[in-house]
């Protein structure tokens, strides 16, 4: 493996203000989301909606890398123009998601482990002659009266590093994402305290694969309280929980932290992303940035909702969701870029 390459990659990847754009929803997510907006569920309407995300007037303003999904990695315009190369002429990385979905866990009931790692390495090889530069990998963690155990954590963090090595042997950057799931009722501490032991275990297991920390993304949750909760604690709240938590646990070297949204809305994983720019700024070893799917994309797909007439608009609200996260990227978000759209 050459480490000069995925450092670059990864540097490019955390560059600038700019952050990922998550559109690595596989075929039933997508569809769900369809279903729910009366949008049909073909194969046809998924391209010509990813059609309309990669072909956004100035995405890469504020985008610098889009993770596919295998679907979409082989997709083109109706020109027949792939839509791989149309990021790569934006000067957008392409990236894949590789893991095969979480499944019901054997012996854990309530929690899941993710499936993926048969044939990887073949997978890996295909997509980075395809144009693929990094990968991801997502585990989920949920919080419940008995759950996380510490077994799940484990078996999770161990596919996240077998995954990533893989990836690094390819050439190929891998993002982490180890999911702590926002479903729930619990409080801000209880996501702190599992987040810690998520990320400590899953740090041990890619320093013992020999994963090279400074040719990887971490991809996490951040700290939040849960959906259900009484108290919703405020941005600064959980800007000080999460980015303490990652002082302790994410080791210096690792060159960028990309945010997962995991069901926010798009105000306020903006809000939360600028509060930790605004307190820590100065504190923070490695670039900090998003990596959101619906928080940027479903004002866009809600204003398109299948029509072709409203595709233009759709770019528009895309757009500015990606533009104002690169503006709570510098510390300089106020509430009032809501009302006001982006230029």
């Amino acid at each position: 493996m050459e480490f000069q390459n995925l450092k670059d990659i990864a540097k490019q990847l955390m560059a600038g203000n700019k952050g990922l754009l998550a559109m690595d929803e596989s075929t039933a997510t997508c569809n769900k989301r369809f279903k729910a907006l009366n949008i049909p569920q073909t194969e046809e309407y998924r391209r010509k909606y990813r059609d309309l995300i990669v072909n956004t007037p100035k995405l890469e303003e504020a985008i610098s890398g889009a993770i596919l999904f295998d679907e979409t990695i082989r997709q083109s315009t109706t020109n027949g123009k792939l839509f791989v190369d149309i990021l790569k002429e934006k000067g957008i990385i392409p990236g894949i998601k590789v893991d095969e979905s979480a499944r019901d866990m054997d012996g854990f009931p309530g929690e899941k482990i993710t499936e993926g790692l048969d044939g990887l390495h073949e997978r890996l090889t295909e997509y980075y002659k395809m144009g693929a530069r990094f990968a991801k990998w997502r585990a989920v963690i949920t919080i419940g009266e008995n759950t996380p155990t510490s077994g799940s954590i484990k078996a999770n963090a161990f596919l996240l590093a077998r995954y990533a090595i893989i990836c690094q042997e390819v050439g190929i950057v891998p993002i982490v994402e180890p999911e702590v799931l926002m479903d729930g009722d619990h409080s801000l501490k209880t996501c702190a305290d599992v987040t810690n032991e998520v990320l400590h275990t899953v740090f041990n297991q890619l320093y013992q694969q020999r994963v090279n920390f400074e040719g990887m993304i971490l991809k996490p949750n951040m700290i939040v309280p849960g959906i259900k909760a009484a108290q919703q604690d405020s941005a600064d709240a959980v800007a000080d929980a999460t980015i303490n938590c990652f002082l302790r646990c994410v080791p210096a070297s690792v060159p960028g932290i990309a945010f997962l949204s995991g069901g926010q809305s798009p105000e306020l994983a903006s809000e939360r992303l600028n509060a930790m720019h605004v307190r820590f700024k100065d504190k923070m070893p490695w670039a900090l940035t998003f990596s959101y799917s619906r928080a940027v994309q479903q004002p866009a797909l809600e204003k398109w909702g299948g029509s072709d007439e409203n595709i233009a608009e759709a770019q528009r609200l895309l757009y500015e969701r990606a533009h104002i996260n690169t503006i709570a990227r510098d510390g300089k978000y106020t509430p009032e870029l809501e009302k006001h759209p982006v230029a």
